[in-house]
């Protein structure tokens, strides 16, 4: 799966704070997401994220 810094990730499963949206800041065998709704960072395994990727949210399209 294509995941790129920068990329917002709709997951299948909300997080605590309720939003679906993650902004990913580190991408390689672990993500570093940062959720948009309350701003918390935490580290999940790729296999484990890329199981639970709805939709790939991409602002710049231009590479």
């Amino acid at each position: 799966m294509d995941v790129r810094v920068g990329d917002i990730l709709e997951m299948k499963k909300q997080h605590p704070c309720g939003t679906k949206q993650f902004y990913v800041l580190r991408s390689g065998m672990d993500f570093r997401l940062r959720c948009c709704g309350c701003e918390r960072e935490f580290l999940i395994p790729r296999v484990k994220a890329e199981k639970n990727i709805k939709k790939i949210i991409r602002e710049n399209t231009d590479a």
